[in-house]
């Protein structure tokens, strides 16, 4: 059963994504005084009382875009109108009608939508009279709403579930896996993305720093629900132009952190940089299921021996020396199929939840080995005494030793190894505990 869908349409900075901000209850996209910060379809779920719509936030139209994307937001601003059951017009309180306000108003008198008009920014009462002007545009009376302060919201709210009543709505399915893809400016995320879920769902330019919040992008495979998250290229903290970089920053490793796997993509036609290893650093700090991603490298000329460039990468990057790698040329969508079938296989892996017996008789198996181990002066050597899995996704084991402060981080890495390869996780991470054991 298809998801009702609505669709927030204005001119750039009268609030649209706020509204979303605040009908969500959360913050999802960016928010900020500069205009046109928002240029992809952005969108999420609304439910109440056990009735759900699909919210999407879109870029200001007619925003005159310092990048040269205007196009291609008018282009995402289409196609979110395409697909929607019901428009939020949005206009400026305290601008009153615009010439650009009479522009979308005469687009979608033509594409003949169900409308719901709501006037931003009436903070107080006193201002809800000038609301009156806005029926000149054709929609009826405005609704007076503040988005930041949550004025109107649930009138709002009642207002969209009573115009989609008609329409049937259940619970969607839950997504079985979320993928985060992220990496430095213009290494081919949005295109990867958009090849992943067979349609232009966010926008694609040559232009670096495209793509400013993360989007998440659901699609079906296999009668599944896959989320992926597209996020905005890193650059270096340093080279950081304003706010809504750093913003865009956080948006990455917040997805990061909810990801059920991590797509790190490498640009091919470029040396590594640090802006791959601080990335990298993250997602082994975050204990992240990984899958390198080597974009481009039907451009690639430094090196075109795969065995290489894998050598290569596991020097630069040995935090993610478990991540399995991949060979991509989004923009062909190749091997692309090859990537979700090998994320899939990651997520399978670091969701195994490992037998106590088997577990326990690995740990025999490393115990038997007695290398890795340093005996300490005072504390003698370090001993296992047995040991449970707690939790998967990371997969985390509970060891129960003699002192804890006994097991260096040379030691705890060398147990990992060794329990990856005998328990068949090898391409995952695994996080080891302690705990004494009291007899």
């Amino acid at each position: 059963m298809a998801l009702s869908v609505v669709a927030i349409i204005g001119r750039p900075n009268v609030g649209k994504s706020s509204l979303l901000n605040a009908l969500a209850g959360r913050r999802i996209s960016i928010v900020e005084a500069t205009a046109g910060v928002t240029r992809d379809r952005i969108s999420t779920l609304i439910e109440k009382d056990d009735r759900y719509f699909e919210l999407i936030d879109t870029g200001g139209y007619g925003i005159v875009d310092s990048d040269q994307l205007s196009s291609h937001i008018e282009q995402q601003i289409c196609k979110a109108i395409e697909s929607a059951n019901l428009v939020i017009f949005m206009v400026d309180i305290r601008d009153g009608i615009v010439p650009l306000d009479q522009k979308i108003a005469q687009f979608l008198r033509k594409e003949d939508l169900d409308v719901i008009g709501v006037a931003n920014k009436a903070d107080s009462a006193r201002m809800f009279p000038a609301a009156g002007e806005f029926s000149k545009l054709g929609f009826g009376d405005f609704l007076c709403i503040s988005a930041t302060n949550n004025i109107n919201k649930s009138v709002l709210l009642d207002r969209i579930f009573d115009e989609l009543k008609h329409l049937e709505s259940q619970k969607p399915k839950s997504p079985v896996m979320k993928i985060a893809i992220v990496g430095k400016r213009n290494s081919g995320k949005s295109t990867l993305v958009n090849a992943m879920a067979g349609s232009e769902r966010v926008i694609v330019s040559e232009m670096p720093g495209t793509t400013r919040d993360a989007v998440d992008v659901r699609f079906e495979k296999d009668g599944k629900i896959i989320v992926v998250i597209d996020t905005a290229g890193i650059r270096k903290k340093s080279k950081m132009a304003d706010s809504i970089e750093f913003y865009s920053y956080v948006r990455a490793t917040g997805a990061i952190r909810r990801a059920d796997v991590v797509l790190l993509l490498i640009d091919a036609t470029v040396p590594v940089s640090q802006v791959d290893k601080k990335l990298a650093r993250f997602i082994t700090e975050e204990y992240k299921s990984c899958v390198l991603v080597v974009n481009k490298w039907d451009l690639a000329k430094e090196m075109t021996v795969t065995s290489d460039y894998e050598e290569y990468l596991t020097k630069l990057l040995p935090g993610l020396k478990y991540a399995p790698i991949a060979f991509t040329t989004a923009t062909e969508a190749k091997n692309v199929q090859s990537v979700l079938d090998l994320t899939a296989e990651i997520f399978k892996q670091g969701t195994t939840w490992i037998p106590t017996a088997k577990l326990n008789k690995a740990f025999e198996i490393i115990k038997a080995e007695k290398v890795g181990a340093t005996k300490h002066s005072k504390g003698g050597w370090p001993k296992i005494y047995y040991a449970t899995q707690i939790a998967v996704n990371p997969i985390i084991i509970l060891m129960f030793v003699n002192k804890p402060e006994l097991f260096e981080e040379s030691y705890r890495r060398f147990i990992t190894g060794r329990l990856q390869s005998l328990l068949s996780v090898e391409e995952v991470p695994i996080r080891l505990l302690t705990r004494s054991h009291r007899k």
